[in-house]
């Protein structure tokens, strides 16, 4: 009999814990909630963190974020103002603000998506549509460098009025006028990527494949020219240092051949008669070789130093 009561009081306590569990619920700081009783709202949504209590079993806590949410659209195709077909990309934050609208309208974040995807890229698509190009690629008059390479001539490059921030701004206040009837706030929307559709891509990459082209090329004629200064400019100090080397060098000369001409001279004019002999002698050394035959008569200067050496004359001859 024991034993059956302790049973009896075990299954009390048990079915009594699962009421409980079922009866409490915790709201955590990040999450805000909404009862519902057989799927109907019950009372105002409870935003604030505690422990709270419900009727078991029949009510049911439903979770909404209190943070801020990512939504990511996919890539669609659009024409600009100026008939070029693009593909956008664009991304947005928002968050819950009434949980039971949201609930009533949408259900959950999956609802919700699916309709940020039709708001946004409506939105998207009719600002899109009345920019030009430029204007959206673009968000200020800085100047071009030779990188940046778009589908526009020269001639066509005008001022940027507004921009793409302007344009996400256009998008966001435009979206942000229907969102609120789902119990949604949108806070922001971005131009996530741009892209050319694939015909208007090829037409790029060419343009740039040219534009590098004609950059590097710019590059090498830039550095011929360069070449050709630095090698100008070598061939001017060589000719520079050439001319003083040799200027130099012809100063060194003509005073070392002045200062042997001195001492010549001052060694000649010792012996007058000397310095005549080794004259002939030299000249004697320049005018003659084995194979050459002189015809003098025997009053020639260039003989009187010979007929010494000539066998049987005698030197008062």
């Amino acid at each position: 009999m024991r034993i059956e009561k302790w049973v009896a009081l075990g299954v009390v306590i048990i079915i009594g814990l699962v009421v409980l569990s079922s009866a409490l619920y915790i709201v955590d700081e990040t999450q805000q909630v909404v009862i519902t009783e057989f799927g109907q709202p019950v009372g105002k949504p409870i935003t604030r963190a505690g422990l709270y209590i419900k009727k078991p079993f029949i009510q049911k806590v439903n979770y909404f974020e209190k943070r801020l949410l990512t939504w990511d659209g996919s890539p669609t195709q659009i024409p600009t103002g100026d008939k070029k077909y693009i593909w956008v990309d664009t991304t947005a934050r928002w968050k819950i603000v009434d949980p039971l609208k949201f609930l009533q309208s949408v259900g959950n974040e999956r609802g919700a998506h699916a309709r940020l995807d039709d708001i946004i890229d409506s939105a998207t698509r009719d600002r899109i549509t009345a920019y030009s190009l430029y204007e959206i690629v673009r968000n200020s008059n800085r100047e071009f460098v030779s990188t940046e390479i778009f589908i526009q001539k020269e001639e066509e490059i005008r001022e940027v009025k507004k921009g793409r921030e302007h344009i996400s701004r256009e998008i966001l206040k435009e979206a942000a006028k229907i969102v609120p009837q789902y119990g949604i706030e949108l806070v922001d929307v971005r131009i996530k990527r741009l892209n050319y559709v694939e015909a208007v891509r090829e037409k790029v990459y060419t343009r740039m494949i040219s534009e590098r082209k004609r950059v590097a090329e710019q590059y090498r004629s830039e550095g011929e020219g360069k070449k050709a200064e630095i090698e100008g400019m070598r061939e001017k100090e060589l000719q520079r240092i050439t001319s003083e080397a040799y200027r130099k060098a012809q100063i060194i000369k003509g005073e070392a051949d002045a200062e042997a001409t001195k001492i010549y001279a001052q060694a000649y004019s010792k012996d007058p008669d000397f310095y005549s002999f080794l004259k002939t002698l030299e000249t004697y050394e320049k005018t003659l070789t084995e194979k050459d035959t002189l015809i003098l008569t025997t009053d020639s200067e260039i003989y009187r130093y010979l007929k010494g050496a000539l066998p049987g004359k005698k030197k008062s001859e």
